[in-house]
């Protein structure tokens, strides 16, 4: 029981410690956070205090309002610093990484599968809804980089299905903030071992392009790749 207390005495000042962090730098992007996380505090507390008043109950509709508002408080506070992150990553190299990092139970992601000179990236993320490729980068450049990936996803997982995004805030692009919530909405149409099976092909399919003895420079007209990979006989 002692081990117990201890742990959780220590992982509370750990919370209260991120937290607060979380609050500055919230804070730096949205200097009325606090301001606006009060009021809302304030007015749902005074709303059950009324209430309970009206009613003859101003006890238990107090109580009621604290722990009301004390969520709503949580809850206003947690999506205005969501908000605040996104801002923040918004435009950064890896930004649509660090969301697929979160994006949730039951996916499988893989950051920089296909990347260009000027680091127009593409990530891969693998889950019921069958094959997600995510772009960052110049919208222009970055659909060859789609395509090109969709061709060599082809020859192995050509049965399943494949959508494709570019993050960013022109038409037809996908915001930074929203494209979380755009993955989960889609369809599910694979299996839990489906979606095994395709990361196992993509991660096959990693191991040979890796092995291929593909020469260096431009290749000779006339030139054949060996059968087998590296190791054909």
């Amino acid at each position: 029981m002692a081990r117990k207390d201890d742990a959780a005495s220590a992982a509370n000042p750990g919370r209260l410690k991120q937290i607060a962090l979380t609050y500055k730098m919230t804070r730096r992007a949205d200097s009325k956070i606090g301001l606006i996380i009060a009021a809302v505090g304030i007015v749902t507390f005074g709303v059950f205090l009324a209430i309970g008043f009206l009613i003859g109950h101003p006890v238990y509709l107090g109580i009621l309002g604290f722990v009301l508002a004390f969520l709503a408080m949580a809850i206003v506070f947690g999506r205005r610093a969501e908000r605040a992150a996104f801002g923040q990553m918004e435009g950064q190299p890896g930004a649509a990484a660090a969301v697929l990092d979160n994006v949730g139970r039951g996916w499988s992601t893989t950051p920089a599968v296909a990347m260009n000179r000027s680091q127009d990236v593409v990530h891969r993320a693998v889950g019921k809804a069958g094959i997600v490729l995510i772009a960052e980068g110049n919208p222009n450049r970055v659909k060859s980089l789609l395509a090109a990936e969709k061709k060599k996803m082809a020859r192995v997982v050509a049965d399943v299905p494949v959508h494709d995004f570019i993050v960013g805030n022109g038409e037809g692009e996908v915001p930074l903030k929203k494209l979380r919530t755009t993955m989960l909405k889609l369809p599910r149409v694979l299996s839990g071992p489906q979606v095994t099976t395709t990361n196992d092909r993509l991660r096959a399919m990693g191991d040979l392009m890796k092995n291929m003895p593909i020469p260096k420079g431009p290749m000779p007209k006339g030139m054949r790749m060996p059968r087998g990979g590296a190791n054909g006989r």
